[in-house]
C-alpha cells in the first residue's frame, strides 16, 4: 500500500540538462490528502547562475545567430541558467528579461 501511495505522489518528472552538461531532475508532487505520512514534495532544483564575461553581448530569441537579438549585455550581469540547447544557454537575466538564449563562450558558469 505505501508503495502505491508513494508512486500516486509524483504526478510530474522533468530532466533538465544544465549548462556543463550537470543533469536536474525535478517532480511536482501530489497534494491530495492520500499521500503517505512523511513522503512530501521532492525540493526544488535551484538555477545555475552564470555570469557574463564581457561587453556587449547579445542576447537572443532562440538558441542560434538566427533568432532575433532582444538585446544586449555588460560583463558582470547574472542570469538563471534554466536549459541548453547545443552551445547556446537559455535563462531568466536578473532584472530583466525571461526566456533569452546566450551563446556559452560569453558565460562564466
Amino acid at each position: 500500500m505505501l508503495k502505491s501511495m508513494r508512486a500516486a505522489a509524483v504526478t510530474a518528472v522533468t530532466v533538465l540538462t544544465l549548462v556543463g552538461g550537470v543533469t536536474a531532475t525535478t517532480a511536482s508532487a501530489n497534494t491530495a490528502s492520500a499521500a503517505a505520512p512523511g513522503v512530501g514534495a521532492p525540493a526544488a532544483v535551484k538555477d545555475i547562475v552564470c555570469t557574463v564575461n564581457d561587453n556587449g553581448v547579445n542576447y537572443r530569441g532562440g538558441p542560434g545567430t538566427n533568432y532575433p537579438v532582444l538585446g544586449q549585455v555588460n560583463r558582470g550581469q547574472k542570469i538563471n541558467a534554466k536549459g541548453r540547447e547545443g552551445s547556446w544557454v537559455m535563462g531568466d537575466l536578473w532584472d530583466g528579461r525571461t526566456g533569452v538564449w546566450i551563446h556559452v563562450a560569453y558565460l562564466d558558469c
